[in-house]
């Protein structure tokens, strides 16, 4: 090998470094701190809407890490519990909060659900990381006031601290009996491509 092939091949080796170590600089960091629906109950991991939405958005060359911080049953209590753990332990730039829903299930005051939230959002903001908020909706069957100022804590929230704030994930999904599983509450292996479409078109306005 003469002087200029050894070279040459030096030349792309470091080349080839340095594009791996700029795609790794630049990879960003997404949490998600949910419950069962990001959890992926009842599914396997490479069928959750996460999984499939980390995977679309790489195709499409945007490079964000997601790590799935959910945990099926989980309530704003248990995620304000947690979230200083997870944002020093994964130190991401974005925090997808997806809670409130099991709260709103066990009619928990509407008040204490708010502030948990907000305790969430502000330990994130703390810390530089950039929260987006999920609107969580509930059956009407809990009564029209309660159900009103349960959806509508999500708004006050977004509008309060200034953030993001993403559609509910079941909204395409929820009434459609082929989409959901037995229990009617969690989504299907069907579903999770359609959650993983509309999540992806919404975080990637977020995402810069």
């Amino acid at each position: 090998m003469n002087f200029l092939e050894k070279n040459g091949l030096k030349i792309i080796l470091i080349l080839f470094l340095s594009f791996s170590y700029s795609i790794t600089a630049d990879t960003k960091k997404l949490l998600i701190l949910g419950d069962s629906i990001s959890a992926g109950y009842g599914l396997k991991e490479s069928e959750n809407w996460v999984q499939l939405l980390e995977n679309s958005l790489k195709l499409s060359g945007i490079e964000l890490k997601i790590i799935n911080s959910s945990i099926s049953g989980d309530t704003t209590i248990g995620g304000l519990s947690r979230i200083e753990n997870d944002l020093r332990k994964y130190n991401p730039n974005y925090v997808l909060v997806e809670l409130g829903g099991n709260d709103a299930l066990r009619g928990y005051p509407i008040e204490k659900i708010k502030s948990n939230l907000l305790k969430i959002i502000e330990a994130s903001l703390a810390v530089g990381a950039n929260p987006i908020i999920m609107q969580i909706r509930i059956p009407p069957n809990y009564g029209k006031n309660y159900v009103t100022a349960f959806e509508g804590i999500y708004t006050e929230i977004a509008e309060e601290k200034n953030i993001p704030k993403i559609n509910f994930l079941l909204d395409k999904v929820a009434l459609d009996k082929s989409l959901m599983q037995l229990d009617g509450i969690h989504p299907n292996a069907k579903a999770q491509p359609l959650i993983a479409e509309q999540i992806e078109i919404e975080i990637k306005k977020i995402i810069q």
